[in-house]
């Protein structure tokens, strides 16, 4: 089976979205016609996945640019910037955001000053960032496939397929191309706590697409490693800095610990929008900290003791020593060559 399908335009000219907090369950797709909507629906994860969310944050604002009027005068302007600031306050990790919603600042102001019609430019724009996104993934796995050995049981973490992203996904890029080809492979994927995106999205959309994988508990990963049947750890980036250092979901970092003590080589898999050279190193992203009931609990139901305190970040650091390999659209680089795949 293909990919999922999971975001549209909406007939209003804003975002049609399936909603992922209710998955694997219940497929509800919502028409995010407001900004406060795809404000809130990033936020609370309706909508999640570093490269996904650059996406729909552009389809926001250009669905903004139609909802305030769309012309070229300096009213229709500040709305787009004002819609880039409400959008970008949501989520401070993920770089792909931010780069999107710069690209769309730039061409707002540029049809502004040429006189075009500003909502039909920005939703252009939203589209080309969309349509470039499905081509970049579809690149990193062309890139990556030829990592998986033939037959191989691979590892990966949170989510990284096409849930995440326009496209076909960056970590599950390449495992959705080897299978493409008729190729035999497993994925193994942890739970990813505190809210369960390995098992409630990767094992529901590998399912979807016919692809065998296996359902672990995040504590299982080393031992798993240590059987020694596990070929490659592939794992997707919220934000990679300058020197090679990463964020991914919380649980990466112990992840590529594990790898390293067994041997499994860890791959890093994402577009070039990812890569953030303001960013000098791990040191300098920062770490989202979410509420303290995903933590105490799951599914409105509160597992913790009342009073108990809770630290609850979003993503970790990965440094750059444990990888093997950073997989962007535009090649297959150690994570100290950077610069041979940046602008």
């Amino acid at each position: 089976m293909p990919t999922p399908t999971h975001i549209a335009w909406s007939p209003a000219g804003g975002v049609r979205a399936l909603d992922q907090t209710l998955l694997p369950h219940e497929e509800r797709w919502l028409d995010l016609d407001t900004l406060d909507a795809v404000a809130e629906a990033i936020r609370v994860l309706r909508v999640r996945g570093a490269p996904l969310i650059g996406v729909v944050a552009a389809m926001g604002v250009a669905g903004e640019a139609r909802r305030t009027g769309g012309g070229a005068g300096p009213q229709g302007l500040e709305a787009v910037r004002r819609a880039c600031a409400v959008l970008g306050a949501t989520r401070p990790t993920a770089v792909n955001l931010h780069w999107a919603l710069a690209r769309m600042l730039r061409r707002a102001e540029a049809a502004a000053a040429a006189g075009e019609d500003l909502a039909g430019a920005l939703r252009a724009e939203a589209q080309a960032i969309w349509d470039e996104d499905a081509a970049m993934c579809r690149r990193i796995g062309e890139l990556g496939a030829p990592l998986i050995p033939a037959g191989a049981t691979v590892c990966t973490i949170c989510n990284a397929g096409a849930l995440a992203t326009g496209g076909i996904g960056t970590a599950l890029a390449p495992i959705y191309l080897r299978h493409e080809r008729g190729e035999a492979l497993h994925v193994l994927v942890p739970e990813t706590r505190p809210l369960l995106q390995g098992s409630r999205l990767t094992a529901w959309e590998l399912g979807r697409a016919g692809i065998p994988c296996t359902l672990i508990g995040d504590g299982m990963i080393a031992s798993r490693f240590r059987q020694g049947d596990v070929a490659g750890a592939f794992v997707g980036a919220d934000r990679i800095a300058r020197n090679g250092d990463f964020a991914n979901k919380i649980g990466t970092y112990a992840l590529a610990l594990a790898a390293r003590a067994h041997g499994v080589p860890l791959y890093v898999l994402a577009p070039t929008s990812t890569i953030d050279p303001a960013t000098p190193d791990g040191a300098a992203i920062p770490i989202e900290e979410r509420a303290a009931d995903e933590v105490a609990g799951f599914g409105g139901r509160r597992s913790a003791p009342a009073g108990v305190r809770v630290w609850n970040p979003a993503f970790d650091v990965t440094p750059a020593e444990l990888v093997t390999a950073i997989v962007t659209d535009r090649g297959v680089v150690p994570p100290g060559q950077l610069a041979r795949v940046m602008d």
